[in-house]
């Protein structure tokens, strides 16, 4: 199964994505924001990215714009709950435009989080 780092500053929901990742098989690594993600990846980079959009420190599009400035190969699903503001929606369109694979609008399904890691590993 695949390598995969998720990004995600809720503490009980990545331990949940951990607990759905791991019990299919994958090797889940783990950062609380876009910074500690970026470091995780020059040690260890994943076979997948999946990380949160609203996050202190570096937030998900800001994370994923810097990966691709990096030259990332690694695919990215962009997950989002959106906030009083600030829809999912609009969240996950502006991920889209920045060419992540695929996007998942909190909450979702264990079988959602499946369907799109297989969609994107292929």
């Amino acid at each position: 199964m695949a390598h995969i780092l998720v990004v995600e500053d809720d503490t009980q929901f990545l331990q949940l994505l951990v607990t759905m990742l791991t019990a299919d098989g994958h090797r889940v690594a783990t950062a609380a924001d876009g910074v500690l993600a970026l470091q995780q990846i020059g040690k260890a980079p994943p076979e997948l990215i999946i990380t949160d959009i609203l996050m202190p420190n570096m937030d998900g599009v800001e994370t994923i714009l810097a990966l691709s400035q990096q030259g990332n190969a690694a695919p990215i699903i962009a997950m989002s709950g959106g906030r009083r503001s600030i829809s999912a929606e609009f969240n996950l369109a502006s991920a889209s435009l920045m060419g992540v694979q695929a996007v998942l609008t909190k909450p979702f399904t264990r079988q959602a989080l499946r369907e799109a890691v297989s969609l994107v590993l292929g």
